[in-house]
């Protein structure tokens, strides 16, 4: 199921554009570095992006995603634009990309979202990594597609981002276990600029998770069903139950889709935009 595109890793009109690309993952990420820019990081690119300009950050589908990189510029997408004309994005887009480059090279991919721990010293950062299976090694694999050089510097990343370590980035449930068992703190998982961070925000980045694991990519700020906010109570018992379902996918499908079958978890056909504090369609 990993295989091929999917309601956001479609890349529609644009899937020739894929199938042309190389095919290493180093290389991979290196064009979608080339064409994304990531809206907080844009100081060290010497890049200050308009309102307007930031507003891509809400498109969901990779094919208008390759559409507003191209109406940018009709370069080859292997052409690395030049900072300032680049798509403006966050690390679901790069990974979101990333997904469907792998897929159109017939690589299983998927999108997972959860928590780096690389950015900053004791906090688990809201974020997204792409995953895939290497079959010559058995495994899945995480790959960070939105660290390129720049970043790494920034960043102080010394390891490979094209095989990132299980506990530089933790999936969402798995820092739900561990916040569970005592070994970290719940409050110190969100996103540190804001100030923001705890078990709402572990709750709800499982269930953006389990989306993805059934191929429907969500932006970081899409809500429903029972998601939880700040001030809202969050139940312990059904998110130790999507922990349990999500922390190692492939051996616990069935189990998860009959989570995902819950009203309360199940993503809709409209999600609310957070951010925009709208109803959106998928």
């Amino acid at each position: 199921m990993y295989a091929e595109p999917a309601l956001m890793t479609s890349a529609g009109r644009h899937a020739p554009l894929l199938t042309g690309l190389p095919a290493s993952v180093p290389e991979l990420a290196a064009v979608g570095h080339g064409l994304l820019i990531h809206e907080h990081i844009t100081g060290p690119y010497g890049v200050e992006l308009t309102d307007a300009e930031r507003q891509n950050v809400h498109v969901r589908r990779l094919e208008q995603i390759l559409g507003h990189v191209l109406s940018i510029s009709d370069a080859p997408l292997t052409e690395a634009r030049p900072p300032e004309r680049r798509a403006a994005a966050n690390c679901r887009h790069f990974t979101v990309f990333l997904v469907a480059a792998l897929r159109a090279h017939g690589v299983p991919a998927r999108a997972r979202c959860g928590f780096g721990m690389y950015f900053r010293e004791g906090y688990g950062e809201d974020h997204w990594v792409a995953e895939y299976h290497n079959a010559a090694e058995n495994r899945w694999v995480l790959v960070d597609g939105q660290l390129d050089a720049v970043q790494r510097e920034l960043f102080h990343v010394g390891f490979d981002v094209t095989d990132v370590p299980r506990d530089g980035f933790l999936v969402a449930a798995d820092a739900w276990r561990r916040c569970r068992a005592g070994e970290f703190d719940p409050a110190r998982f969100g996103l540190s600029f804001l100030e923001e961070g705890g078990w709402w925000w572990i709750a709800g980045n499982m269930m953006r998770d389990a989306a993805a694991l059934e191929n429907v990519e969500v932006l970081p700020w899409d809500t429903w069903g029972v998601m939880p906010g700040p001030d809202d109570p969050v139940d312990m018992d059904l998110f130790d139950a999507l922990a349990a379902a999500t922390i190692s996918p492939d051996d616990t499908v069935a189990e998860r889709r009959e989570l995902m079958s819950d009203e309360r978890l199940r993503v809709p056909s409209k999600v609310r935009n957070a951010l925009r504090d709208e109803l959106e369609d998928l």
